[in-house]
């Protein structure tokens, strides 16, 4: 197996059709983030985006977008901001990365929402978790019905809110589409004030992340592209949320909704509000994304696998991840939340690291989460 890295203008429309081919199996897209049009968005904002093409025998049997090395780590393209990350190729292949590593001149790759197998599963990969997918394929109604059968208090609890939003501000409707980006700069607002009483990083202050996200929503209807959710309570606005859209997929990436207004749960019935509306726009899976949070528990049809994990070859970046990994680990006998301490700075240095070039910003954000 031989590995070549090229730039985004090297990858011709041949290319681009099997790229998207094998990310639809059988007509069947598996994430937004996997589909060329993603990593074409992130290379007309950023100017470090590479292509390793993976040949076996001269015939390309894999893609892999990714950020050219950056003190020695390579990452997937779009991270930590891309919810699906992985080699495209036909399924079931698996890739050894290291070959990656050494034509990348990267001492390391991280990842943290892998999707598909690797060559070297057991030591590559740290922990996997499951991307929440709700499956609207039989229909709104014939979903929600299964959902209220399965948690009736949940959905008579969500009914509830909703009567006694109606009662104190007004009808609710749910607004697909924000053609003049009102929309869109309130979900800012709400996410910067989040971000900063809670000491995450800024994500909407970085200009390449507004810049990518302005190309998306450039591209609402068509496609692919963004697509904008809003949840009011008659005239007032309660929440608003912005995700991908691909052929049949719509991809939950950034809610946020009117902290006064939280006693009703103005997520939840956004939410609710755009699975019953998901059929207009011919979406049939929604995908909420990987994590815990308990609310997918009434949702969920199914999960997607998808892994954190690194690949480490020689050099200083790969000896920082083994250190920082062996203090993490010693960490742990340390009582309470002070063992949580290493980790955390981890990630949030990785984080940094990922969409700050400067050191100056990267120290910054490490400041406000020491101090929160």
């Amino acid at each position: 197996m031989h590995v070549r890295i090229v730039s985004i203008g090297d990858i011709d429309e041949a290319m681009v059709s099997r790229w998207n081919a094998w990310v639809s199996p059988g007509g069947r897209l598996v994430s937004p983030y996997l589909r060329f049009e993603f990593t074409r968005c992130i290379a007309s904002v950023r100017d470090d985006v590479r292509i390793a093409i993976f040949e076996d025998a001269g015939e390309i049997i894999g893609f892999f977008p990714h950020h050219a090395a950056r003190e020695g780590v390579v990452r997937p393209i779009g991270a930590p901001m891309s919810d699906y990350q992985g080699v495209i190729a036909a399924p079931g292949r698996r890739f050894d990365l290291r070959a990656v590593l050494g034509t990348a001149r990267g001492s390391a790759l991280v990842f943290d929402n892998w999707y598909g197998p690797l060559a070297d599963q057991a030591s590559q990969m740290r922990d996997i978790d499951g991307s929440t997918i709700v499956d609207l394929a039989g229909g709104a109604d014939a979903y929600f019905a299964a959902r209220k059968t399965e948690f009736p208090s949940h959905f008579r609890k969500t009914a509830r809110l909703q009567r006694n939003a109606e009662r104190d501000h007004g009808p609710v409707r749910v607004q697909l589409g924000d053609p003049d980006g009102r929309l869109f700069d309130a979900l800012c607002t709400w996410k910067q004030t989040q971000y900063r009483a809670t000491g995450k990083l800024d994500v909407f202050a970085i200009d390449w992340v507004q810049a990518a996200l302005s190309d998306l929503r450039q591209g609402e209807g068509s496609e692919f592209g963004g697509m904008t959710a809003a949840l009011w309570f008659g005239d007032r606005l309660a929440a608003v949320e912005f995700g991908l859209v691909a052929g049949e997929v719509y991809h939950s990436w950034f809610p946020a909704y009117d902290p006064e207004l939280a006693k009703y749960s103005p997520g939840l019935l956004l939410m609710q509000g755009i699975f019953r509306q998901a059929g207009e726009r011919g979406i049939e899976r929604v995908d909420l994304g990987a994590g815990s949070a308990h609310y997918k528990t009434y949702y969920r049809s199914y999960d997607v696998p998808l892994g954190q994990g690194r690949v480490l070859g020689r050099g200083l970046a790969a000896l920082g991840i083994r250190s920082w990994e062996m203090t993490e680990l010693a960490a742990r006998i340390m009582p309470g939340k002070l063992g949580e301490i290493p980790a955390r700075l981890r990630r949030r240095w990785a984080q940094a690291s990922a969409f700050e070039s400067g050191l100056p910003p990267r120290l910054a954000s490490m400041a406000r989460a020491l101090t929160l």
